[in-house]
């Protein structure tokens, strides 16, 4: 099957990237979004959200007539879904996006189109996608049962790190899962034509979970290094320094604490593989656990802080989920603050995010929380509670800011 055209679903933190890379690839490639204002800017040659490299990709491949970008599905040989795959109500995952994206594409095939879910997914989400399909169009078929045409399914869930897509979209490893052994081949050379990891076929439903374990082993072993800080807290023991010491053992690598778990993977995926075995994954539901109450915590730590100071000003470093990025999306920094203006809703709240320009929604709403910038923020502060581990915190001169004249909660073990 030839390929020449391509057509992503979905213009976000991996959709976008996704169709620039295939246009810098020779597909002819159209973006689908329903966020009018990310469709203006694609055309115009622009990106929505900071990614390195990713915008020189983008403009280059509106220049040279190979990517645009539109409201609706148009047809192509193959389908890309790149849109969210958030959690609802008791962490049950919600499959809406896929759902509307499925109905949206299901018009415009023909019959021998290849289309790919890349979002991440519970088990079984590829093959739901399928059926959406064939519900609106019952005149196809998975394996050309009555001699109709034939779509071809796969799953290939994405694997790279926001600030490194451009990169690892290359360079990384891509699992492959097909409904059918032969739409798992056509995808993987569709992928062939960018990626110079390794690509491995399998299907669909151990693709989909094989990305759910990746993010769920990473989550329980955060889960240990934000545990024993909690602990290491409790017993007046620097956690950092035990880690390091701990870290000395040949076989032993404990992570880094933190204020939690953010991000649209690590914090999200795992209540998948629970929604899909509640009885059965005990371990997983308790890292989540574990994680989830990370932010609490640290609340709990500047409410200590700030003991005895009547309307004090708390100054918190960083809104995004991981340093660097402007991503804010499950982000346990936005919990903390959203928080701490709640409970201190007589005080100020400066948020200090070198890498956003506005506040979300959420924040911006509450009328004593304003952005700030690091130095003007921290010599008006009380207590600075440093939240990411942003580059621009970690080379700051403390004495220049006047961090000493603060009282600091540092959940990163940059200053503490």
């Amino acid at each position: 099957m030839g390929i020449s055209t391509v057509c992503v679903v979905g213009l976000g933190y991996i959709g976008l990237p996704t169709a620039a890379i295939l246009a810098a690839r020779g597909f002819d490639v159209v973006g689908v979004d329903i966020n009018d204002s990310t469709v203006e800017a694609v055309n115009r040659g622009e990106i929505p959200f900071v990614e390195p490299d990713l915008g020189q990709y983008v403009s280059d491949a509106v220049a040279a007539g190979k990517l645009s970008a539109v409201g609706k599905a148009e047809a192509a040989d193959a389908f890309v879904v790149a849109v969210p795959t958030p959690f609802k109500g008791d962490h049950e995952p919600d499959l809406s996006y896929i759902e509307s994206a499925a109905k949206s594409l299901a018009s415009q095939l023909q019959g021998g189109e290849l289309v790919i879910l890349e979002s991440t997914s519970p088990p079984g989400a590829t093959h739901r996608m399928a059926q959406w399909i064939l519900e609106a169009r019952p005149d196809l078929s998975l394996d050309g049962a009555d001699g109709k045409p034939v779509i071809h399914v796969a799953h290939c869930p994405e694997r790279v790190l926001p600030g490194r897509v451009m990169v690892e979209l290359v360079t990384n490893d891509r699992i492959v899962g097909g409904l059918t052994p032969r739409a798992a081949e056509i995808a993987r050379d569709l992928y062939r034509s960018f990626c110079e990891g390794e690509i491995l076929l399998t299907d669909a439903v151990t693709a989909e979970m094989a990305k759910l374990v990746e993010n769920s082993f990473r989550d329980v072993n955060i889960a240990f290094a934000n545990e024993l800080s909690v602990i290491a807290d409790r017993l007046e023991i620097d956690v950092w320094e035990l880690i390091e010491l701990a870290n000395h053992h040949p076989r032993v690598n404990i992570l880094q604490p933190g204020p939690g778990v953010g991000g649209h993977c690590i914090a999200v995926d795992p209540w998948f593989i629970v929604d899909a075995a509640p009885k059965e994954a005990r371990l997983i539901r308790t890292a989540r656990e574990v994680n989830d109450d990370k932010p609490a915590w640290v609340v709990e730590k500047v409410r200590s802080a700030v003991a005895g100071i009547e309307k004090p000003v708390i100054v918190t470093l960083g809104l995004a989920f991981k340093p660097d990025i402007d991503d804010l999306r499950e982000s346990p920094a936005r919990k903390i603050v959203a928080d701490l203006a709640d409970e201190f809703d007589g005080s100020e709240i400066l948020a200090v995010e070198p890498h956003v320009e506005e506040l979300p929604k959420e924040l911006a709403n509450r009328r004593n929380v304003t952005l700030s910038g690091l130095k003007s923020g921290v010599r008006r502060a009380d207590v600075v509670v440093l939240l990411v581990d942003h580059t621009e915190f970690k080379e700051a001169d403390v004495d220049e800011i006047g961090l000493h004249e603060a009282k600091l909660v540092d959940t990163r073990g940059v200053w503490g």
